[in-house]
């Protein structure tokens, strides 16, 4: 099974404020929905809440340190380890997407075979969140699409796929 990374993250790696997104990409949105859709996606229990809900299509698996979290939809694990080893258990399931946030992001990076990272294209200085560092020698770019700001997208990015070497 392959382990992906998918976050939304601009020129100084900012993820987001007060957990929320620092920018409204309407494509993007769309873009992450085609990607993830069928497929169990892992996030931390911050993240969910600012879904606000378990996302369709999807098997929605959330970290929490708290034995006691429920909601509806969801799947509650208390680490990334253990998060993996429940999807690992369904043998259809070929890959698994890690969303956020900065924490869960961190422990993934190291052990992510695959990142699916769109690229803004502008700074957030007041952004309290951050992507970790993607280091060249560990992820190689296989596959870049630019576009530009438009009625739909707030800023220019580019939809970036890397591999790890």
């Amino acid at each position: 099974m392959k382990i992906s990374i998918i976050a939304v993250i601009g020129e100084n790696n900012e993820l987001g404020k007060n957990n929320k997104l620092l920018w409204r990409l309407k494509t993007d949105l769309k873009h992450f929905q085609e990607i993830t859709s069928g497929h169990p996606i892992i996030m931390g229990r911050k993240t969910f809440e600012s879904l606000g809900k378990a996302l369709p299509k999807r098997r929605n698996i959330v970290i929490t340190r708290n034995v006691d979290y429920t909601a509806p939809d969801i799947e509650v694990v208390h680490s990334l380890e253990d998060a993996l080893t429940l999807v690992r258990q369904d043998e259809t399931v070929t890959e698994s997407f890690i969303t956020g946030g900065e924490q869960i992001y961190r422990e993934a990076i190291k052990i992510a075979d695959k990142l699916y990272i769109t690229h803004v294209e502008a700074t957030d200085k007041d952004a309290d969140a951050f992507f970790p560092e993607i280091i060249p020698i560990v992820f190689g770019e296989t596959n870049r699409e630019r576009y530009d700001a438009d009625e739909r997208n707030e800023k220019s990015y580019s939809f970036v796929e890397y591999i790890k070497f």
